[in-house]
């Protein structure tokens, strides 16, 4: 510290205003603690602001457009329908102003300082905040919590530039409709977003490089979404390498250059290799008013100073952590995209809880078990637990409960018929694993599930219990009732 500068005192000191931030800091006013939250950009982070609930926005307004073209078969006829997506933008914003104000007010309603800033630490009990306006304080803090979130990897040769190649927070701030979309990755941001951007209209081409769209998720509930994609026309190219990308003549857009790569025998998945033609080794290219790319994220953990107060990353740039959260300096703790796990605001939120706890001197700790993970595609796909293939890595003899949406009486009403509920249980005690659903409303559905593997709930505990009919969740009943072989509506094996 500068001679003569004066340290502002806190008890916990919070790094970053999203999902993990926040909610760490309310729950550690709540807890009694003198709370300074420090935010360098919009309360809310990334999720509020530019992903979570602006795309969600978006795919909902879109599924909602879309769907008035299949309406006629239910005897609704819509004449004259069209989008005007500036409106459909202002609409998506309000939503996020919403929310993002929400925060605000709770975070001044529980006592929590919030400061506008860029912290830097300087030692392990100390930061110094770069305000906007160019000044500096310095804030000293027996705790710190760092929730500084991750930014979207960049690909070399596609440096993003907001108008040709966009990252998932420039598609979302589009003030127009791409006529062409090229969206290189397939995995849940460049799914969910090319599937949007295909029902309102644009003509939207994939281009993942692994064997399968979705990479690491069970192909079986992959296929289903893949199968929708193509008719939506979307042109899916998988077990491709993106080159480069070129300017068209004219410069009315861009060609992106692609190759199958390599592969060895039998590597064919969900989204089989070349499913959109892609042949030999010859370079192709698929021409774009604009390419979203979108192939991973990684942590925010540069910048900020970190080895100067003694905090370890590992390999990949994440912040080492136990199970309470803490880093190797034992009086800061780090949750959300900066630490090891899925990179899902939920998780973050329930770490930036456990941290808060753990300062409080409450017995918290970090549990993985039941992180349910929606996809928001169409349909949706969620996952909770053990997969089958990995219950079967990890020892186990798994028993599988599958009942599809075909045979469930409410999604018929509702005009959805794809998809199913796969519930994964040990063969000995019964005893749910994990779970998987592809289906509308997929990502409501996962929480009786995620909520049977955290309390280490049966398949017969799943099947006794009554659901209500008409309902989509008939289906988990349903799928658990398979699984012990008495399924009622569908034909077991005899």
């Amino acid at each position: 510290m500068v001679v003569g500068e004066v340290a502002t005192e806190t008890e916990v000191l919070v790094i970053g205003g999203g999902p993990g931030g926040y909610v760490a800091a309310i729950r550690a006013a709540q807890l009694g603690k003198d709370v300074t939250l420090v935010e360098k950009d919009r309360l809310g982070g990334v999720c509020l602001n530019v992903g979570c609930i602006p795309s969600k926005a978006l795919i909902d307004a879109a599924k909602a457009y879309h769907r008035l073209a299949r309406e006629a078969e239910r005897g609704i006829v819509v004449e004259g329908a069209r989008l005007d997506f500036g409106r459909l933008q202002g609409w998506k914003q309000s939503v996020v102003q919403r929310l993002t104000s929400g925060v605000e007010q709770l975070l001044k309603g529980n006592g929590v300082t919030v400061v506008k800033g860029r912290a830097t630490f300087t030692g392990p009990n100390q930061v110094r905040v770069e305000n906007p306006g160019g000044g500096n304080e310095v804030y000293r803090f027996k705790h710190c919590i760092v929730a500084t979130g991750s930014r979207p990897v960049e690909l070399p040769g596609f440096g993003f530039d907001g108008v040709r190649i966009l990252d998932s927070s420039d598609a979302l701030a589009l003030d127009h409709l791409p006529l062409r979309l090229v969206v290189i990755g397939g995995g849940y941001i460049g799914l969910e977003l090319g599937t949007a951007f295909a029902k309102l209209g644009s003509a939207v081409t994939v281009l993942e490089l692994a064997d399968q769209l979705l990479p690491g998720t069970d192909p079986e509930l992959v296929q289903v979404v893949a199968r929708r994609l193509r008719q939506l026309g979307v042109k899916v190219h998988t077990g491709v390498r993106v080159l480069g990308w070129e300017e068209e003549p004219g410069g009315e857009g861009v060609r992106v250059v692609f190759r199958p790569e390599p592969r060895g025998e039998g590597a064919a998945g969900a989204g089989a290799r070349g499913s959109a033609g892609s042949s030999g080794s010859e370079e192709q290219a698929v021409a774009a008013d604009a390419v979203l790319v979108s192939v991973g994220r990684r942590p925010n953990t540069d910048s900020l100073g970190l080895e100067l107060a003694g905090v370890q990353l590992d390999e990949r740039g994440r912040v080492r952590v136990d199970a309470q959260l803490r880093t190797s300096q034992r009086n800061i703790f780090a949750i959300g995209d900066i630490v090891p796990g899925p990179m899902l605001a939920h998780k973050a939120s329930r770490e930036g809880i456990v941290a808060a706890e753990v300062i409080a001197g409450l017995p918290a700790a970090a549990d993985y078990v039941a992180v349910p993970a929606p996809v928001f595609t169409d349909p949706e796909i969620a996952t909770v637990g053990l997969s089958e293939a990995e219950a079967r890595q990890q020892g186990y003899d798994p028993v599988v409960g599958r009942f599809p949406y075909a045979a469930n009486g409410r999604a018929l009403t509702l005009g959805e018929r794809d998809g199913f509920v796969k519930v994964v249980a040990d063969r000995e005690t019964g005893v749910v694993l994990g779970a998987g659903i592809v289906g509308p409303e997929a990502s409501d559905l996962i929480a009786e599930l995620a909520l049977a593997v955290e309390m280490g709930a049966t398949l017969q505990d799943l099947a006794l219990t009554i659901h209500a009919h008409p309902t989509l969740s008939e289906a988990v009943m349903e799928a658990a009732e398979a699984g012990l072989g008495h399924a009622i509506h569908v034909l077991g094996k005899r």
